[in-house]
């Protein structure tokens, strides 16, 4: 079986360090104490907080480990060290829809650093995966849920 990998770009790996950090050391300390405080109210049956405090617990454990997983396995890719006009993770395209004149650009980044609204698609999206290995130039075809189009890789930038 091959070994996990998560390709992300130093600035998310830094964020991910972040966000660990804050989870151990803020955030589980804060659930501990809810959880604690919850307890003295008495009969753990029918309390709420308590409950309440136990499931925040268990989805704050879980993101801890989903987060130090992916630290684990990090493949931090340094696109500076690719071809300049080849399409990469931790590169920004610009493409052209043909018969469009409108161009789209996008930094493609890991799955975990995915923010499509500010212009960072995961490099598991269907974008991504369709123009990953490309270059400058290249005409592709990109398949999205709403349907294929064929765009031409306008820019490529680290």
């Amino acid at each position: 079986m091959p070994e996990k990998s998560y390709p992300m770009t130093a600035e998310g790996k830094e964020k991910l360090e972040a966000e660990l950090k804050n989870l151990k050391v803020v955030k589980r300390p804060e659930v501990i104490e809810r959880i604690k405080v919850a307890r003295s109210y008495g009969d753990l049956s029918e309390n709420s907080e308590y409950d309440a405090a136990k499931d925040e617990q268990s989805h704050l454990e879980d993101r801890i480990n989903v987060v130090e997983e992916m630290l684990k396995y990090a493949q931090v890719v340094d696109a500076t060290s690719i071809d300049p006009d080849e399409v990469a993770v931790g590169k920004t395209v610009t493409y052209t829809e043909v018969g469009e004149t409108d161009s789209e650009t996008y930094t493609i980044v890991g799955s975990d650093e995915s923010d499509p609204l500010n212009g960072k698609i995961s490099n598991d999206s269907p974008i991504a995966q369709a123009i990953l290995g490309k270059k400058k130039g290249q005409k592709v075809t990109i398949a999205t849920p709403g349907g294929k189009f064929d765009a031409i890789i306008d820019k490529v930038e680290d």
